[in-house]
This record gives C-alpha cells, sequence and structure tokens, in this order.
C-alpha cells in the first residue's frame, strides 16, 4: 500500500521512504557530475567537419542530461530474485534516462526503454519476469511521498492487487503541455511502444486512449534502440495543426530525446516545394484534388513531355562531326522508360547514352576516348539541347500549374481517369499565373509533392509518426508515405473523429496510399483521459459515426462529471460555466464553433474572465495566473485535453460542417476533450443520438 512520508513534528520518517529519498538525492548529484564531465569535454575532431560533428553530439548529450527538479528522476524500482530465474538478487530504478554512479560505474537509475525495465511494464504475478517486487513511487514537484509495492510471486500476499498511485498519477489534473506517461504506460501500450524499427505499426485509438503519448514514446525507444541508424535517417513527428504540436512538443524533450524534426502536413509540404498556402477551396474541388486517381493524371502530365526524335544527334568535335540516328536516341529514351527511372534521373542517364554513342564512333574511327571525355560530351551544348527536345526540363510547381489553368494539357492528363465535370472544377481554380504569386491550397501542395516525386525520389527518413491520420487525403497521405519509403512509421488516428470531407473510410485503404500496407492495425479503446459519464455520452454517436468502431470504455477510478444545462441565454450560462470551473483545480476549455469565438470572446471580457484564444501560436509552456481559460475554435481541438470543457451549442457544431456525418464527427471530438468534467450549454435541440 502507498506510505505516506512522516514529518519530524509526528514520529520519525518512514526507514524505507527516508533510504528512497538518500537514492533520490544520491541519483541527483551523479547526474550533475555527468552532465558536468560532458560540460568539460572538448570537441576536436580531425578535421573541421569532424569537430562541428563532436559539438553536435555533445550538444546533445548535455540536452539530454538537463535536470529538471521538478521531475522525478526515477518512478519504480525492480527488486530481481534469483528464486525467480534471475541471475542475481538485484534491485534497480527505473527512471526517463540513465543515470551512473561513481563507484564501479554502477546504475542507480537505468532508462525506461532498457530491456531490464521490460518487467515495470509488463510483469504481473501469472509471468513475474525474474521480478520479486515492483515499487512505484509517488512524487510531488519532483519531492518523493510515497512508495508502493506490488509483490509479484503468484504465492506472494496481495499479489495482483491494483496500484493507487498508479491511479492517482493517471487521474492528475492536466496543466500545461502533454507530458510523458513512462510512469503509466499500460502493457498493450508497452508492446506498441517497443515495436521494432523494421514494422510499421496503425494504432487506432479511442479518446483518451493515450495513442498520441504512445506514438511519441515508441518514437523515444526507437532514438534509443537504434539511435546511430536513426541519427543518419531522422525521424519525423507529423501532427494535425501547430497548436498540436506545441501542446505535445516538451514530451520528447521530457525523454531526453531532441532529435527528431515535427512538421505539420501544411508545413512539410510548404517547405518541401518553397511555396506558402495563401487560400482555401469549396469542399467538392478539395475533395477531388485528394482524390488518388490524381496521381495518375500528374504521372501523365510528368510523362507526356517525352517527344520523339525528329532529327539525328550532330555533334562537332575538332574538325570532325559526330552523329548518332534519331532511332538510337528513340530507342535510348524508350530503354530508360523500361527501367521505371525518376523523371530527372532519366535525363542525365539519357544525356550519358548520347555521350556513350559518340564515342563508341570515334573509337571505330580509331580515337581512344577515355570517361573524361564522355563526361564532356555529355556536357556539352549540343547535347544538352538535344536531350531537352527529347526529355525536357520541368518544375513541380509549374507542372500543376499548367494542370489547374491549361484545359487541353489537362485533358489528356486526365483521359479516362476524370470526366468532363471534374476537369472542369479543377480549372476553375484559377490559381494564379507563376508559382510565387500563386494562390496555392494545401490540396494543390500536395499535388506539387507528388508532381516532385515523380520527377526525383523524395528522401526517406528512418522512422515517421503521423498521428491524426484518419483526417487526411489520399493524395496528403501518399506525401507523408513518401518520407518514409525506406522506413517505417507509426500511425496513430481514429475513425470515428475524421473530421474532413476527404477522409479515407479505413485503415487499409490509409495504409494502402501511405505505402504501408503491411502495417500491423491494433485497437486501444481502455481510457485513461476521458471519465466515464463523459465517454459514455459521445459513444452515443458512434452507431452513426463509427459503426464498426468498438465502443471505448474509460478506466478511470472517477466517473466525472456531465452537465447538460438547456437556456434560452446560452451565453451568460457558457460564462457561467467557466466561473464554476474556475472554482476547480485544473484548465478550461472553452469549446465553440469557430464562427461564434468573437461572440464568445466578448462575453468573456465582459465579464471579467481571463482566458487564451487557441491559435497558431499558443504556448502550453505558459503557466502564469490568469491563463487557465483557453477559448478553443472546434476547428483545432482535436488531439488537445483540458481538466473542464464547457462546450457550447452541439448544434452549431454540427451544421458548421460540410455534411451531417462529417459534423458529428466533429462533435464527438470536441465532446471528448475533458478529463474531469464536461458541460453542454444548448439553447437549440440537441442531435438526435445524443438527445435519446
Amino acid at each position: 500500500m502507498p506510505t505516506e512520508p512522516s514529518t519530524p513534528s509526528d514520529h520519525p520518517p518512514d526507514p524505507v521512504l527516508r533510504a528512497e529519498q538518500d537514492h533520490l538525492v544520491e541519483s541527483r548529484e551523479a547526474l550533475g557530475r555527468m552532465r558536468a564531465t560532458t560540460a568539460g569535454l572538448t570537441a576536436q575532431g580531425g578535421d573541421r567537419v569532424s569537430t562541428e560533428h563532436l559539438k553536435q553530439v555533445l550538444h546533445r548529450r548535455m540536452v539530454s542530461l538537463q535536470d529538471d527538479p521538478t521531475v522525478p528522476l526515477f518512478f519504480g524500482r525492480l527488486d530481481y530474485a534469483v528464486a525467480l530465474g534471475a541471475e542475481h538478487d538485484e534491485t534497480l530504478y527505473v527512471g526517463r534516462r540513465h543515470i551512473t554512479g561513481e563507484a564501479g560505474g554502477e546504475p542507480l537509475v537505468i532508462d525506461w526503454r532498457a530491456g531490464m525495465a521490460l518487467p515495470f511494464y509488463r510483469a504481473r504475478p501469472a509471468d513475474p519476469m525474474h521480478v520479486r517486487r515492483r515499487r512505484r513511487f509517488g512524487f510531488s514537484t519532483g519531492a518523493l511521498t510515497a512508495y508502493e509495492d506490488e509483490e509479484l510471486a503468484a504465492d506472494a500476499p496481495g499479489a495482483g492487487t491494483g496500484s493507487a498511485i498508479l491511479q492517482a498519477e493517471i487521474e492528475r489534473p492536466r496543466t500545461g503541455p502533454m507530458r510523458d506517461i513512462v510512469a503509466t504506460i499500460q502493457p498493450e501500450q508497452d508492446v506498441i511502444v517497443r515495436a521494432g524499427l523494421g514494422r510499421s505499426v496503425c494504432v487506432q485509438g479511442a479518446p483518451g486512449t493515450g495513442k498520441t503519448a504512445v506514438g511519441l514514446h515508441r518514437a523515444a525507444y526507437l532514438l534509443y534502440a537504434h539511435r546511430e541508424q536513426l541519427a543518419r535517417s531522422g525521424v519525423l513527428v507529423v501532427g494535425p495543426n501547430a497548436s498540436f504540436l506545441s501542446y505535445i512538443g516538451d514530451v520528447l524533450p521530457a525523454l531526453g530525446e531532441i532529435d527528431a524534426a515535427q512538421a505539420t502536413v501544411e508545413s512539410m509540404l510548404a517547405d518541401a516545394a518553397g511555396l506558402a498556402v495563401r487560400a482555401t477551396e469549396p469542399t467538392p474541388r478539395a475533395r477531388l484534388k485528394g482524390d488518388a486517381r490524381m496521381a495518375e493524371v500528374v504521372r501523365r502530365a510528368v510523362w507526356g513531355h517525352l517527344a520523339p526524335a525528329s532529327e539525328n544527334l550532330v555533334l562537332p568535335r575538332g574538325i570532325r562531326q559526330w552523329r548518332v540516328a534519331a532511332y538510337l536516341a528513340d530507342e535510348s529514351v524508350a530503354e530508360l522508360r523500361a527501367r521505371g527511372v525518376r523523371y530527372e534521373a532519366g535525363r542525365t542517364m539519357l544525356a550519358q547514352r548520347l555521350a556513350h554513342q559518340v564515342l563508341l564512333r570515334m573509337e571505330a574511327a580509331g580515337d581512344s576516348p577515355d570517361d573524361r571525355v564522355q563526361a564532356a560530351v555529355a556536357r556539352s551544348r549540343e547535347v544538352k539541347a538535344y536531350v531537352a527536345g527529347l526529355w525536357p526540363a520541368l518544375d513541380p510547381a509549374r507542372l500543376v500549374l499548367r494542370l489547374l489553368t491549361d484545359a487541353p494539357f489537362l485533358a489528356r492528363a486526365a483521359d479516362g481517369l476524370l470526366d468532363e465535370d471534374e476537369q472542369a472544377e479543377l480549372l476553375a481554380s484559377r490559381p494564379g499565373r507563376t508559382p510565387k504569386t500563386a494562390r496555392w491550397t494545401l490540396a494543390d501542395l500536395a499535388l506539387v509533392d507528388e508532381a516532385g516525386d515523380v520527377l526525383a525520389r523524395t528522401p526517406s527518413l528512418g522512422h515517421v509518426v503521423l498521428d491524426e491520420a484518419q483526417d487526411l487525403s489520399p493524395m496528403m497521405l501518399r506525401a507523408v508515405g513518401r518520407r518514409a519509403s525506406t522506413g517505417s512509421m507509426t500511425v496513430l488516428g481514429d475513425l470515428a473523429q475524421a473530421t474532413t470531407p476527404w477522409s479515407v473510410s479505413s485503415w487499409a485503404e490509409a495504409l494502402g496510399h501511405l505505402g504501408q500496407p503491411d502495417a500491423v492495425v491494433t485497437e486501444l479503446v481502455d481510457g485513461f483521459r476521458v471519465p466515464g459519464q463523459v465517454i459514455e455520452y459521445a459513444a452515443r454517436l458512434l452507431p452513426v459515426i463509427a459503426p464498426t468502431l468498438v465502443p471505448p470504455r474509460s478506466v478511470r477510478r472517477s466517473a466525472g462529471e456531465l452537465d447538460l444545462r438547456s437556456t434560452a441565454d446560452a451565453l451568460r450560462a457558457t460564462v457561467d460555466g467557466v466561473r464554476e470551473a474556475l472554482g476547480h483545480e485544473g484548465t478550461v476549455g472553452v469549446v465553440v464553433a469557430d464562427r461564434r469565438i468573437a461572440e464568445v470572446a466578448a462575453a468573456l471580457g465582459a465579464a471579467g474572465v481571463p482566458y487564451d484564444l487557441l491559435g497558431e501560436a499558443r504556448d502550453f509552456a505558459d503557466e502564469s495566473e490568469g491563463r487557465r481559460v483557453d477559448l478553443v475554435p472546434a476547428s483545432l481541438v482535436k488531439g488537445l485535453e483540458f481538466d473542464h470543457v464547457v462546450l457550447l451549442e452541439p448544434a452549431e457544431l454540427v451544421a458548421a460542417e460540410a455534411d451531417e456525418l462529417t459534423g458529428l464527427r466533429r462533435l464527438y471530438v470536441c465532446l471528448t476533450r475533458a478529463v474531469t468534467s464536461l458541460v453542454v450549454v444548448h439553447s437549440a435541440e440537441l442531435p438526435l443520438a445524443l438527445a435519446a
């Protein structure tokens, strides 16, 4: 059972707790020594490049050894026993990073990702994994406050009982950005976290099941287990919007990992193309541009630029002229096409093929040209001009711009794929005349990315974590997937939370577009965040929005609070709900339809309630007084969580979307953001599924 610390005013401290506190002090001192030792190292390589590389290595090491006194250095302990098959009777402390003692280099704390830490997450009386006792620690602002033992030998008294400390940690109020879950990872989550680098995993997770945290912790595990490989190939986390990335931004650094890049789909595509999203477009057009058929349209548009040779290649060199017949040039083009090379690689190779034909003729005439001559011929003005006539250079943005503005060009590329009405819809885009001035949409940039990959292979990363994957169009999924064409992925999402008209209908379809058809799909249904009353209420929508999914279930001890308020003055009731929530601990999210933001902001301001308007620049790390309330547009709430949520007019949230199904899914997302309490304020009738 948990043991609370004693104070000098009543009786001596618990000796076990005191010993554990001593170990905490010793571990913190050792971490300080490790950081001081690293700070004293000098980066000096054999050359400037090596020196800079060593400086980066030392910098990352310094960052990983930062000590935050508010965060415990360890959260668990494992007592291995020879009687249960272990090699030694051994005690190991489990924490966020490895900490080595001064004498003999013995570990004071082992990294949670190490193999020896595995039983902390998976051992049970039926399979103790050589561990006699698992101990959990309770902390408050980094100070040790309690401990709790779980005997794992099947015949031990109390074996298999639940953990009060674990439950308390799960139910702790959510303040500030997302925190790591290393102390509370459940066995089914740990299986996903420790999946190997060569394996792609798709997690269908109901609200509050921790799928985002699981994905981030898998990234941290892979960076630990395959550090050298991933340091070269890279890790990317792709999230739905900048607010979401800000919310999750502290998780990996808290685990000592700073090498994973983060991006939204928009920023990823914009950075790759050197362009910016400057416009939105009607839903039917965006849906059409995101259709998988557009990949073939783009491919045809690129390769349709090849032209047959109309004349021989003539290359003056010295006093001689060398000729390559047009049919030989066409054969070289056909051979390269048959090899399936990328467009730009084919252009380069064609110049070399033609140069080789010239060298053959030189040799037949008695010359002895070498590789330098072939390279010079391939770079010659005549060969470049000839190649440009057969295989012209292309720019991906200009190509897509032409597709959206040149009707005959689009008709040739879309023949048999898009009907006349669909082609007319694309041509109605009218983005502009030049790539730099065009009013690009997000769907346009996905097409540009597709064209860029047809021209030249997109570099692959070692691992990509994609969150809220259910919201991406097939073309967006293809864009993300090609960033892991030779790597692996962790795909996270919830089909019940698909809130875009262009979203896919199944994970099999999504994984196919991502290029990961063999990924293992697993489903998480145990909710650790959303309380029982709230998730059961929101789950009334599931038979309509996702009838094939298993309804989520809450494992929270607290059932939470659900309050449905029907009123004639919804704005006043909303302000009242916020004031009541501020009387309790934790954050408050006021979730409203995007079009009502200004109106609700005015009401909060008039009532003297300080708030932040959630947007692209939101700083979740700001814990200053008066920043407990967030006014949240429904379009940005996905992936976030608040202790208390006040939700205004469910019917308006539904009506704001392109269709009722998408609207009900948006409502499902909004209803499942609460950790402790949910107040639903409405003057209009509730959607039928909720009113039942």
